[in-house]
């Protein structure tokens, strides 16, 4: 009997991933909640570079398992394709529009990259890479434009812990699923994995919350009390509606 193989990954368009990329985790993690997802963020995971960027884009995976003295050597990083040294070829075969996502174990002895690939990357039009682990070259990502997160970072290479085993398979990444072609989300707040086939969904909801919520918290600011208002009443609901027809006008102080 052969092993059963996966289909091809749902595709997420350009267009879904944009509208995405300006919606907040926090109507994200909400949204997803509602259709029972109930942790979604990869939590303990931190941007190495500001002012940060907002990002929404397709998972390509990489999955990591420890390293084996015999197999994990320095010679392993040839300067053409080599069943050992994975990781090159992951970083030569991602697409515009994709998000390197690390299954690094959670373990940050070893730095699951460093600037040069991620410059790479960056230069294939990936829109930013994400580890459970650690990355090296710390003060150089902390420059660039482009959206890096992890849990730390060393300088130790990732030969002494660290094997690449697969690309572009389910993985664990801080505790969340990820499944090539998943939309990776990052704000200034949070990594949350949104499953391919709900994206475009994801962007009518969480656009619409974020409208009615900004609405909200004009409110509240304006000293008005929370019960009824948040969250929204029916009657609430129809004032947001009725503002939005006027024009969006100035909410005035309760």
């Amino acid at each position: 009997m052969s092993i059963p193989t996966r289909p091809a990954p749902l595709f997420v368009p350009d267009e879904v991933l944009d509208r995405l990329a300006k919606v907040t985790s926090g109507s994200l993690t909400t949204q997803l909640y509602k259709k029972g997802y109930r942790q979604p963020v990869m939590v303990g995971l931190k941007p190495l570079n500001t002012p940060f960027k907002p990002f929404a884009g397709r998972a390509f995976t990489m999955r990591f398992i420890p390293a084996r003295e015999d197999v994990d050597t320095y010679a392993t990083l040839t300067t053409e394709p080599h069943v050992n040294n994975l990781q090159w070829v992951g970083v030569e075969e991602v697409k515009p529009g994709e998000v390197v996502v690390i299954d690094s174990y959670r373990d940050a002895s070893a730095a699951s990259m460093g600037n040069m690939l991620i410059t790479r990357m960056k230069m294939r039009g990936a829109r930013g890479v994400v580890t459970d682990g650690a990355f090296r070259d710390g003060t150089e990502l902390s420059q660039m434009d482009f959206p890096i997160w992890s849990a730390g970072v060393t300088a130790t290479t990732r030969l002494s812990f660290h094997h690449v085993a697969d690309l572009q398979v389910p993985i664990g990444c801080a505790g969340v699923a990820v499944y090539p072609g998943d939309v990776i989300h990052g704000d200034g707040d949070n990594i949350t994995v949104v499953p391919a086939h709900l994206a475009a969904e994801m962007a009518d909801l969480c656009e619409a919350q974020d409208d009615l919520e900004g609405y909200l918290a004009m409110r509240v600011q304006g000293g008005e009390a929370l019960w009824g208002l948040y969250p929204p009443s029916p009657a609430t609901r129809e004032q947001h509606k009725a503002w939005v027809a006027a024009g969006r006008p100035p909410i005035k102080a309760a």
